[in-house]
């Protein structure tokens, strides 16, 4: 592999912080600096000889500031092959200047766009000259070093510090490496933006914040995980999260986020589905509740709370081996208590928004749908039966229905009380669900009479409201929608059970 020793770089950045060293240390070195805008006068203001690209060009900056760079001696510069017999001859002709380093920072489109700028504000933050700038340099490799982001110039200076002003083959290669990956995501950033109604069939998904889990599901599989974890947790304590973890968490936070701002509620999740949930009073009583619900398979489970966990629940919570506790904050002396298992993973959940769009992998291709985002509520139930659901069984029959959504399909949920009783999970008869929500509730110790039931789809024999009727059930929410329907009303009707319908299948794959 040859190396090179850098001559000359042109600088044209929007971020300056960290700059300055990079300045200094290639003056140092006798580098020719060349630059252009906001970025020269930084140079010149640092005491340091700066040649304007408008000298190499004998053309100005125009339109604004949109065209400063594209020109063929700024690209000659960069894009010739230095072993070419007939591109150093066209330099020497053209009088185009060799250009062996690129430093650019590009317009912070993305930013722009989070901040909510105006349509025009945005456009204007599309780069057309770095862009062009980090595809010609990174192409151009084998001669020229690319440093693409304010993110890689530490890792530049450094390179400039310890081989001064040297470069191998592989260094370049490198560089041109994430040169490409911020060209690409900066492309697809663009691209989401002009097509957010989904016009155009084309999926660009970008993440640069990857992070390599310990394994996959198990331990024979690599596991990685891409996404700003940070954005929507702050951990406080705890080893890092594993990509069953992390699976678990997002199962917790989207049926939590069910229940923000209602009376404290607490769920305990096992393999993506919960095991215990409650509402109560007190965070302490509805922890209780929740672990009553399924003490055997919340070893080792994942804890969600809607309120700040307080010393009371925390000494509750410290007797039981949990994986991760989340909660949008901690009292200092839950903490405390909490901090106390080393290996405990807390985390409080940031306010905000989680993705509108879902997607996963599906054989050679990927699957991608819009979030769930209908929660049933009281206004939106029609009421199929002669008997009516009670106050406190619409409260439930609404409770009971918000797990579901987030329990796998085929499922039942069985509640009373704002408390979760049992839920059948991941079936393949809703039958199946049923009586496997029966037996876990019995084995808990659980009395049904009274309870409510939720199903996830509906029902096309009558056989599911049978079996809860003589199981105590006295209330039943389901989407309808059966060419069957009228058979599970006519049961509930002559044995004075309450069923509402809610129009919305909540099927979880």
């Amino acid at each position: 592999m040859s190396n090179k020793t850098i001559s000359s770089a042109l600088i044209s950045v929007f971020s300056k912080d960290g700059l300055a060293p990079i300045v200094k240390k290639l003056n140092d070195l006798n580098v020719t600096i060349y630059s252009t805008g906001g970025t020269e006068k930084f140079i010149k203001d640092l005491g340091i000889d700066v040649v304007p690209v408008e000298d190499v060009t004998s053309y100005p900056s125009i339109l604004g500031g949109r065209v400063k760079t594209l020109h063929p001696k700024v690209f000659g510069g960069i894009l010739n092959r230095q072993d070419h017999e007939g591109d150093v001859a066209e330099l020497k002709e053209f009088d185009i200047p060799q250009i062996d380093v690129v430093i650019v920072d590009l317009y912070p489109f993305e930013k722009t766009v989070a901040s909510g700028a105006s349509n025009q504000d945005i456009i204007e933050k599309i780069d057309i000259g770095g862009i062009s700038l980090i595809r010609a340099a990174a192409k151009n490799y084998a001669d020229v070093t690319c440093v693409s982001s304010v993110d890689d110039y530490a890792e530049f200076l450094e390179l400039l510090e310890t081989k001064n002003g040297e470069t191998s083959e592989e260094d370049r290669k490198q560089f041109a490496a994430k040169a490409f990956n911020v060209s690409s995501h900066y492309d697809s950033a663009i691209f989401n933006y002009f097509n957010k109604n989904q016009e155009i069939p084309s999926l660009k998904i970008s993440e640069n914040n990857g992070k390599v889990l310990r394994y996959g599901e198990n331990p024979h599989q690599k596991g990685f995980f891409f996404g700003d974890f940070d954005e929507i947790f702050t951990k406080l304590h705890g080893k890092e999260l594993s990509y069953n973890n992390l699976l678990d968490v997002d199962a917790a936070v989207n049926l939590m986020l069910e229940f923000k701002n209602d009376a404290p509620t607490f769920a305990v999740l096992k393999h993506n589905n919960a095991c215990g949930l409650a509402q109560r009073d007190t965070l302490h009583q509805a922890y209780v509740d929740a672990l009553a619900g399924d003490p055997v398979s919340a070893f080792g489970g994942v804890l969600i709370s809607n309120s700040e966990i307080d010393l009371a629940t925390a000494e509750e919570i410290h007797k039981l081996f949990c994986e991760v506790v989340i909660a949008p904050s901690f009292s200092e002396d839950a903490l405390a208590i909490l901090k106390g298992k080393k290996n405990r993973i807390l985390l409080i959940l940031n306010d905000i928004e989680m993705p509108q769009t879902n997607v996963r992998s599906c054989l050679n291709g990927v699957l991608v749908q819009d979030r769930n985002n209908v929660t049933d509520t009281l206004e939106g139930l029609k009421a199929v039966t002669n008997t009516t659901a009670s106050t406190a069984e619409l409260d439930d029959l609404i409770f009971a229905s918000k797990i579901c959504k987030h329990t796998k399909s085929n499922t039942i949920v069985l509640a009373k009380n704002k408390q979760l009783c049992a839920s059948g999970t991941g079936q393949t008869s809703r039958v199946d669900a049923l009586n496997q929500a029966i037996h876990k509730a019995k084995s808990f110790n659980f009395d049904l009479n009274g309870a409510v039931m939720a199903s996830d789809a509906f029902f096309p024999f009558p056989d599911c409201v049978e079996i809860a009727d003589k199981a105590g059930i006295t209330a039943v929410i389901q989407p309808g929608g059966s060419i069957k329907d009228q058979l599970s009303i006519d049961y509930c009707n002559d044995n004075k059970l309450a069923m509402v319908f809610t129009g919305t299948r909540h099927f979880k794959h």
